[in-house]
């Protein structure tokens, strides 16, 4: 096995500025004040919290619920907020599983660094769809995912399920 494996579109996700100051380098608070929802990955827009594809995902299909408020304590999210974010988590699964068709999930959210969480600074969901088998040797010895598919593919196929919810289909 090699000693290095090379993944230079890492560096953006190292070198980003990441202050915790909301709209001063929170993803959370940033990309869902830019219009254009397909670049930033955001999925869904609820009324108190959103839907977006991971950029650095375990696996494809890996969904992210956060507040549009920039908050890192889950004690201080609304009741509306709350529900809304439980709803989309829902939903969530609902639109993975018509793309996809996992064998499972995992959900869970990281409360601060000590937790692993990357963006302690603003609390989210991950949702991650699993299949059986899908841990292989390069993810338990390389610590490597091999995703086959871009990130710009699994957001067209998740907006089809989304606009298919919509639609009524």
């Amino acid at each position: 096995m090699p000693d290095r494996l090379w993944a230079p579109w890492r560096l953006e996700y190292i070198e980003r500025e990441t202050t915790g100051k909301p709209g001063n380098g929170c993803i959370f608070v940033d990309l869902p004040q830019a219009s254009d929802d397909r670049k930033n990955l955001i999925l869904y827009r609820g009324q108190t919290a959103f839907v977006m594809l991971n950029a650095f995902p375990y696996t494809n299909g890996h969904l992210m619920v956060a507040p549009y408020r920039h908050t890192a304590d889950m004690s201080e999210l609304e009741d509306d907020e709350l529900l809304e974010i439980n709803q989309l988590v829902a939903r969530s699964l609902a639109w993975i599983r018509a793309t996809y068709h996992p064998d499972g999930f995992n959900i869970g959210v990281n409360l601060g660094s000590a937790a692993g969480a990357g963006i302690p600074d603003h609390i989210h969901w991950h949702i991650v769809p699993r299949w059986g088998g899908d841990t292989n040797f390069m993810t338990t010895v390389g610590e490597v995912r091999v995703l086959p598919q871009s990130l710009e593919e699994s957001y067209d196929r998740l907006r089809l399920a989304v606009k298919g919810e919509a639609d009524g289909a």
